[in-house]
């Protein structure tokens, strides 16, 4: 029988910075080389999410005010999406994605805009004449290398693990040198790219999460990624000097 897992993704024509929208890609394009159906629901409308029937889940980065204009549909979801994600909900949240998951963010001149408060954290404004901009490169214990770009103004603050600790780049904000988040199944991160398409460990994780979940232990298939690591070894040693190269 061929499995099949539904992902739900959020407002793909608002929230699709740098390629955002390309990580859906790479997981289907994953998920078909291992004949897995990944079925795809856009979601544009919070009476069109369906968290029960969900396997994973994506958000993607998005200007502030792209993210203005879905914040009240999302709001909406709130409830149904915490307790999926309590329950292992698999998912990806990236930027502004990433932001809107926790309770508030933070302006300059102390204004709060609410989050959705589905995990525990707070992002607030950094210097407005200083954006954390460029290349990234974290080393995850769970997970080795990643790479990715980032752009964002925003710092972000939790207690929760990190994704891992940042070799180059900013991450999450200016003072720890940790980037990212991880929660259960769901990974929180400033890494655009699309990040999948240059980490695709980070997708295998996800489908295998998604596929466990749903149908208990599940084989997945190995996939030859020597593409994609040699994309990240050049880009990595680039930017690492000899801080910490890959071989």
């Amino acid at each position: 029988m061929q499995p099949v897992l539904t992902m739900l993704h959020f407002f793909p024509e608002h929230l699709n910075l740098y390629g955002d929208r390309g990580n859906v890609t790479v997981l289907q394009k994953r998920c078909g080389w291992r004949n897995i159906l990944l079925k795809i629901q856009e979601i544009r409308h919070a009476r069109e999410a369906c968290f029960p029937e969900a396997d994973l889940f994506m958000i993607g980065g998005g200007s502030d005010r792209e993210q203005g204009l879905v914040m009240e549909e999302l709001v909406q979801m709130k409830e149904p999406w915490k307790e999926a994600i309590e329950d292992g909900l698999c998912g990806l949240a990236i930027c502004g994605g990433y932001q809107l998951l926790g309770e508030y963010y933070e302006l300059a001149d102390g204004t709060r805009i609410q989050g959705l408060g589905i995990l525990d954290y707070y992002s607030r404004c950094g210097d407005p004449r200083r954006r954390l901009v460029g290349n990234l490169g974290v080393i995850s214990p769970r997970f080795g290398p990643l790479v990715g770009f980032e752009n964002h103004g925003g710092e972000t603050f939790h207690a929760y693990e990190a994704l891992g600790d940042v070799v180059f780049g900013y991450g999450n904000n200016l003072s720890k040198k940790k980037e990212g988040l991880v929660y259960k199944h769901v990974i929180g991160t400033y890494l655009h790219g699309p990040v999948l398409s240059k980490n695709p460990v980070l997708a295998d994780w996800m489908i295998m999460a998604a596929l466990r979940r749903k149908y208990g232990e599940a084989p997945l298939p190995s996939l030859n990624n020597e593409l994609e690591d040699e994309a990240k070894k050049i880009l990595w040693n680039r930017e690492a000097g000899h801080r910490l190269r890959l071989s």
